[in-house]
């Protein structure tokens, strides 16, 4: 059985071209010793505290192992109308459902564990809600409304079919692949970067076509919709406003936001926050733009990796929760281990901005501003958090995290408004900005120029970036630094952050 699932997977990714990146050559003589994902101890102190809550607490070691392990489908790759094989489908269909075996325990290198975590990053994720059909990436008028990127060669890689039970071809996200990858203007696929696919918009989508025939996805959308952002410590409850959204309403805000913004589970749909670039995370001590989780240990990782596959939904905060519904399966601990391996694998996309005069000119800039202070060499972060505007920090909280005291100022309210805050954002590193957009934790800007704009401090700017839904004009606040150079000046210190 050794590989037989990895094999089968590679040759499916590699016949479309969708070819993901950062496996490298490693120890072959690698014999891991792997974490207990969902360790108690380590489970109790990973988190940082939540804004306006007493007691945060997961799913207990024994519920969680109670859970069986997900099987694994043989999956396909989604293309765009244009570049679909004749008979694809059906070809896929008479395959039948398969299910992906890998004996882990004949690996005997560390590449080994790698490539496997490479094919589970991309592999689908046989349970929980999707709101795209198989319909909607055949048809146009969804390409047109909600803009998905396609690599070169027409794979929209944040999906993949799978063949079910009744034999029937079904569309499923990607697992990380889902969110976390990006189609850079050549075609070019990213693994890992920050994604650029307009999910929001997908389900608004669907919730608009959905609703017009009045199906049950638009009465679980509402529903959910509430459920998975609502603050209930809070007066009045920060979400409430989605509680009273009708069907057109809730389609009209989950359409206007644009790719590189996603509203996940616990944050909102009024202030979404950006996706975040997951290549160089191995260096990077806080998880989550509100840095809501400690990343330690590869073990760390592994535990944040299945929340964001569903396991947060069964988290309690006080009296109140949980706010979803389980999966009603999990990763086996070696499967967590192989994907922050190969997470922690991933390099950058290969970058043209090179060094020349203008962008040492830009250097030169970025460190007489005192732009290194936070944004530190090598690593562009001083892997601090930094308090959001009207955040108190408690005396502990100085000796148990690392905090520069310093606010930036930016829109507080994902800090401080949803399940996510922690009254703190984590400072982000400038490596990979040539490649990554929008800007800024809510995705306001679209470019590093926008970002250097001061007309976006007035309350007349139009955002280039997340606007919100009904919202014309509005300022986008904070980090004033750099907004006083003159012209040259900023030109030059984009062309230096262009390189890094």
């Amino acid at each position: 059985m050794r590989l037989r699932g990895v094999s089968l997977f590679i040759v499916a990714i590699s016949i479309t071209g969708f070819l993901l990146r950062g496996a490298a050559q490693t120890n072959p003589s690698f014999h891991p010793s792997i974490p207990r994902a969902w360790d108690e101890d380590a489970l109790k102190t990973m988190d940082l505290p939540v804004v306006g809550v007493q007691s945060h607490t997961r799913l207990t070691p024994e519920e969680y192992y109670r859970l069986p392990v997900l099987p694994i489908p043989k999956s396909y790759p989604v293309y765009d109308p244009d570049h679909e094989p004749p008979g694809y489908l059906e070809s896929i269909r008479r395959e039948g459902q398969k299910f992906i075996d890998v004996d882990s325990a004949a690996f005997a290198s560390e590449d080994e564990w790698v490539r496997w975590g490479e094919s589970l990053v991309g592999a689908a994720i046989p349970v929980g809600g999707n709101p795209t059909i198989l319909a909607d990436v055949h048809d146009r008028d969804w390409y047109a409304r909600t803009g998905p990127p396609v690599s070169r060669d027409g794979v929209l890689p944040v999906y993949r079919y799978v063949v079910g039970r009744d034999g029937q071809v079904t569309i499923r996200p990607a697992s990380c692949v889902g969110c976390h990858v990006r189609i850079l203007p050549d075609g070019q696929i990213v693994v890992g970067a920050q994604g650029n696919y307009p999910g929001d918009r997908a389900r608004g989508f669907r919730l608009m076509r959905d609703a017009q025939g009045g199906g049950t996805f638009t009465a679980n959308q509402l529903t959910n919709a509430f459920q998975s952002t609502s603050v209930p410590w809070q007066r009045p409850d920060p979400a409430d406003p989605v509680r009273r959204m009708t069907a057109t309403e809730l389609a009209d805000a989950e359409m206007a936001v644009p790719p590189g913004i996603v509203t996940r589970f616990g944050t909102s749909h009024l202030f979404p926050p950006k996706l975040p670039d997951l290549i160089g995370v191995k260096d990077r001590k806080y998880l989550d733009a509100t840095g809501l989780v400690q990343h330690r240990s590869i073990g760390d990782l592994m535990r944040y990796m299945a929340l964001a596959e569903g396991m947060e939904e069964g988290d309690r905060y006080d009296a109140f929760g949980p706010f979803g519904r389980i999966p009603p399966a999990r990763y086996s601990d070696e499967q967590l281990y192989a994907m922050a391996l190969y997470i922690y694998s991933l390099k950058p996309p290969e970058n043209p901005n090179r060094p020349a005069e203008a962008s040492r000119r830009g250097e030169g800039i970025f460190r007489r501003e005192g732009c290194t202070t936070c944004h530190t060499p090598p690593l562009y972060t001083n892997n601090k958090l930094t308090p959001a505007a009207g955040f108190s920090i408690p005396p502990d909280h100085l000796t148990r995290f690392e905090i520069l005291r310093t606010s930036v100022h930016t829109d507080p309210r994902l800090a401080l408004n949803t399940r996510k805050g922690t009254g703190y954002y984590r400072v982000p590193s400038l490596k990979g900005v040539w490649y990554r957009g929008p800007f800024e934790h809510n995705g306001s800007v679209a470019t590093l120029e926008d970002w250097f704009d001061p007309a976006r401090l007035r309350d007349d700017y139009v955002p280039t970036g997340f606007k919100g839904v009904g919202v014309t004009t509005r300022a986008v606040r904070g980090h004033e630094f750099g907004l006083r150079l003159t012209v040259a000046e900023k030109a030059a210190l984009i062309a230096f952050l262009r390189t890094l």
